[in-house]
Protein backbone atom coordinates (compact mmCIF):
# COMPACT_ATOMS: atom_id res chain seq x y z
CA UNK A 1 0.00 0.00 0.00
CA UNK A 2 2.97 2.33 0.50
CA UNK A 3 3.54 2.39 -3.29
CA UNK A 4 0.01 3.49 -4.22
CA UNK A 5 0.69 7.26 -4.02
CA UNK A 6 4.02 7.16 -5.96
CA UNK A 7 2.45 4.94 -8.64
CA UNK A 8 -0.48 7.34 -9.03
CA UNK A 9 1.95 10.25 -9.26
CA UNK A 10 4.01 8.50 -11.93
CA UNK A 11 0.88 7.57 -13.90
CA UNK A 12 -0.37 11.15 -13.71
CA UNK A 13 3.00 12.49 -14.85
CA UNK A 14 3.02 10.02 -17.74
CA UNK A 15 -0.52 10.99 -18.79
CA UNK A 16 0.34 14.71 -18.71
CA UNK A 17 3.56 14.12 -20.64
CA UNK A 18 1.65 12.07 -23.20
CA UNK A 19 -0.97 14.80 -23.64
CA UNK A 20 1.65 17.51 -24.03
CA UNK A 21 3.80 15.48 -26.39
CA UNK A 22 1.02 14.55 -28.75
CA UNK A 23 -1.31 17.50 -28.22
CA UNK A 24 -4.28 15.16 -27.98
CA UNK A 25 -6.62 17.87 -26.74
CA UNK A 26 -6.24 19.77 -29.99
CA UNK A 27 -7.49 17.09 -32.34
CA UNK A 28 -9.80 14.22 -31.41
CA UNK A 29 -8.89 12.47 -34.67
CA UNK A 30 -5.26 12.22 -33.56
CA UNK A 31 -6.41 10.88 -30.20
CA UNK A 32 -8.57 8.21 -31.81
CA UNK A 33 -5.72 7.22 -34.13
CA UNK A 34 -3.25 7.01 -31.25
CA UNK A 35 -5.55 4.96 -29.06
CA UNK A 36 -6.28 2.50 -31.86
CA UNK A 37 -2.68 2.18 -33.03
CA UNK A 38 -0.42 -0.60 -31.87
CA UNK A 39 2.41 1.51 -30.46
CA UNK A 40 4.49 -1.37 -29.08
CA UNK A 41 4.69 -4.63 -30.97
CA UNK A 42 3.77 -7.87 -29.16
CA UNK A 43 7.39 -9.04 -29.54
CA UNK A 44 8.66 -5.88 -27.83
CA UNK A 45 6.09 -6.24 -25.04
CA UNK A 46 7.47 -9.72 -24.23
CA UNK A 47 10.94 -8.27 -23.63
CA UNK A 48 9.70 -5.62 -21.18
CA UNK A 49 10.09 -6.56 -17.51
CA UNK A 50 6.87 -7.19 -15.60
CA UNK A 51 6.06 -4.70 -12.89
CA UNK A 52 3.01 -3.23 -11.26
CA UNK A 53 3.81 0.19 -12.71
CA UNK A 54 4.07 -1.05 -16.28
CA UNK A 55 0.98 -3.16 -15.83
CA UNK A 56 -0.87 -0.14 -14.45
CA UNK A 57 0.25 2.10 -17.30
CA UNK A 58 -0.67 -0.54 -19.87
CA UNK A 59 -4.07 -1.06 -18.29
CA UNK A 60 -4.70 2.68 -18.22
CA UNK A 61 -3.61 3.31 -21.82
CA UNK A 62 -5.55 0.39 -23.25
CA UNK A 63 -8.69 1.57 -21.45
CA UNK A 64 -8.70 4.90 -23.33
CA UNK A 65 -11.58 4.61 -25.79
CA UNK A 66 -11.58 5.84 -29.38
CA UNK A 67 -12.70 9.45 -29.31
CA UNK A 68 -10.76 10.05 -26.08
CA UNK A 69 -13.65 11.03 -23.84
CA UNK A 70 -14.55 13.98 -26.03
CA UNK A 71 -17.40 16.10 -27.20
CA UNK A 72 -16.23 17.02 -30.67
CA UNK A 73 -18.03 20.27 -31.53
CA UNK A 74 -20.07 23.21 -30.22
CA UNK A 75 -23.42 21.71 -31.27
CA UNK A 76 -22.47 18.47 -29.56
CA UNK A 77 -21.70 20.33 -26.34
CA UNK A 78 -24.95 22.29 -26.46
CA UNK A 79 -26.93 19.11 -27.06
CA UNK A 80 -25.09 17.23 -24.30
CA UNK A 81 -25.68 20.04 -21.78
CA UNK A 82 -29.41 20.09 -22.63
CA UNK A 83 -29.83 16.32 -22.28
CA UNK A 84 -27.80 15.80 -19.11
CA UNK A 85 -27.67 17.51 -15.76
CA UNK A 86 -23.94 17.98 -16.12
CA UNK A 87 -21.31 20.18 -14.55
CA UNK A 88 -19.30 22.30 -16.97
CA UNK A 89 -15.81 23.09 -15.67
CA UNK A 90 -13.53 25.77 -17.09
CA UNK A 91 -9.97 24.72 -16.20
CA UNK A 92 -8.39 28.00 -17.34
CA UNK A 93 -6.88 30.44 -14.85
CA UNK A 94 -9.27 32.71 -12.92
CA UNK A 95 -8.30 35.80 -14.95
CA UNK A 96 -9.12 33.97 -18.20
CA UNK A 97 -12.45 32.83 -16.77
CA UNK A 98 -13.36 36.36 -15.64
CA UNK A 99 -12.65 37.73 -19.11
CA UNK A 100 -15.30 35.43 -20.59
CA UNK A 101 -16.53 31.87 -20.22
CA UNK A 102 -19.28 29.50 -21.34
CA UNK A 103 -22.45 30.31 -19.35
CA UNK A 104 -23.04 28.18 -16.23
CA UNK A 105 -19.43 26.94 -16.15
CA UNK A 106 -17.60 26.84 -12.86
CA UNK A 107 -13.93 27.74 -12.71
CA UNK A 108 -11.42 25.27 -11.32
CA UNK A 109 -7.97 26.10 -12.72
CA UNK A 110 -6.13 22.94 -13.81
CA UNK A 111 -3.32 23.44 -11.32
CA UNK A 112 -5.89 23.41 -8.47
CA UNK A 113 -7.99 20.52 -9.76
CA UNK A 114 -6.84 17.93 -7.24
CA UNK A 115 -7.49 20.39 -4.40
CA UNK A 116 -11.09 20.96 -5.51
CA UNK A 117 -12.37 17.42 -6.02
CA UNK A 118 -15.27 18.23 -3.69
CA UNK A 119 -16.66 20.43 -6.49
CA UNK A 120 -16.58 17.61 -9.04
CA UNK A 121 -19.50 15.18 -8.70
CA UNK A 122 -19.15 11.48 -9.39
CA UNK A 123 -22.87 10.91 -9.94
CA UNK A 124 -23.44 13.02 -13.06
CA UNK A 125 -21.50 13.98 -16.18
CA UNK A 126 -18.67 16.50 -15.94
CA UNK A 127 -17.32 18.33 -19.00
CA UNK A 128 -13.96 20.13 -18.93
CA UNK A 129 -12.82 22.85 -21.31
CA UNK A 130 -10.02 25.40 -21.55
CA UNK A 131 -8.87 27.84 -24.20
CA UNK A 132 -7.38 25.43 -26.74
CA UNK A 133 -7.76 21.86 -25.48
CA UNK A 134 -4.43 21.06 -23.80
CA UNK A 135 -5.40 21.80 -20.21
CA UNK A 136 -8.79 20.13 -20.53
CA UNK A 137 -7.09 16.96 -21.87
CA UNK A 138 -4.75 16.95 -18.88
CA UNK A 139 -7.71 17.52 -16.57
CA UNK A 140 -9.71 14.65 -18.08
CA UNK A 141 -6.75 12.29 -17.75
CA UNK A 142 -6.07 13.45 -14.18
CA UNK A 143 -9.66 12.86 -13.11
CA UNK A 144 -9.75 9.46 -14.81
CA UNK A 145 -6.57 8.49 -12.95
CA UNK A 146 -8.31 9.57 -9.74
CA UNK A 147 -11.22 7.24 -10.46
CA UNK A 148 -13.72 9.58 -12.10
CA UNK A 149 -15.47 7.73 -14.92
CA UNK A 150 -17.97 10.48 -15.66
CA UNK A 151 -15.63 13.07 -17.16
CA UNK A 152 -15.52 14.27 -20.76
CA UNK A 153 -13.43 16.89 -22.48
CA UNK A 154 -14.50 19.54 -24.96
CA UNK A 155 -11.31 19.87 -27.07
CA UNK A 156 -12.68 22.56 -29.39
CA UNK A 157 -12.74 24.54 -26.13
CA UNK A 158 -13.56 28.16 -25.52
CA UNK A 159 -12.00 29.27 -28.80
CA UNK A 160 -14.55 27.30 -30.83
CA UNK A 161 -17.42 28.41 -28.58
CA UNK A 162 -16.45 32.06 -29.12
CA UNK A 163 -15.89 31.61 -32.87
CA UNK A 164 -19.34 30.04 -33.20
CA UNK A 165 -20.84 33.25 -31.80
CA UNK A 166 -22.33 31.55 -28.75
CA UNK A 167 -23.22 33.45 -25.59
CA UNK A 168 -20.32 34.35 -23.34
CA UNK A 169 -20.68 35.07 -19.64
CA UNK A 170 -18.49 37.66 -17.97
CA UNK A 171 -17.61 37.75 -14.31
Amino acid sequence: MMLKKPIQTILLAFAIWFCLLFGIGQNPTIAATLTEAELISPERMQTLPESNLESGVDSFLTSIPAGYYTIANVEGLKSFLKKHQSVLVDVREASEYRSGHIPNAINIPLRTLSHNLNLIPRDRPVVLYCSSGYRSAMGVMTLHLLGYNNVLGFPPSFAAWKTAGEAIALR
